[in-house]
């Protein structure tokens, strides 16, 4: 016989196993992906696509029924085409990108504008601290596909470098 030897949440108590598999399990194939998940993936060189598998990210889409509820953390893959990338932003928890497959060129910066680069491959990954800005860009020939892990089971939308960006950081939520 097996013995838990932690307690589920509350929310578990008593469900049976089948619909915890069911509600806890993430299948790419069954993911579609968001090319409107941020705001500034509305502008040229900065369109990926994510797909959402526990919670919503820095998306804010945090109705989204097709993902695993997220309780600490959020888990999305992000595809980003060649020349494709992100706006500068920080965001009030760590942030971590692992590459999968293809290059990734990440960037921290500070407030004065100084911008350290390098270049992810596949099993590399950053860890972006609260409230560092910080990004990526595909600069290789080929598509990438990386984790995106955030520390919080409902993060703030992401909080742009760039005022014009900031201002009208959640204006996809709205037109949804």
């Amino acid at each position: 016989m097996s013995v838990a030897r932690h307690p589920r949440p509350p929310e578990l108590v008593d469900v049976p196993i089948e619909d915890i598999m069911k509600k806890f399990v993430g299948r790419f194939r069954e993911k579609t992906p968001d090319w409107a998940a941020f705001e500034d993936a509305k502008i040229e060189g900065f369109k990926r696509a994510q797909h959402r598998f526990i919670g919503a990210g820095g998306s804010g889409k945090h109705t989204d029924p097709s993902v695993i509820p997220a309780k600490n953390f959020t888990l999305s893959i992000m595809y980003v085409e060649p020349g494709q990338g992100n706006a500068a932003h920080t965001h009030e928890v760590e942030e971590c990108f692992f590459v999968l497959q293809g290059f990734l060129d990440v960037f921290v910066e500070d407030e004065g504008g100084k911008r350290l680069t390098t270049r992810l491959g596949p099993w590399e990954c950053i860890a972006c601290p609260a409230g560092v800005i910080h990004g990526y860009q595909n600069d290789s020939l080929e598509p990438v596909y990386f984790q995106v892990m955030i520390g919080r089971a409902k993060p703030e939308t992401m909080g742009y470098a760039d005022e014009y960006l900031y201002k009208k950081r959640d204006a996809h939520l709205k037109a949804v």
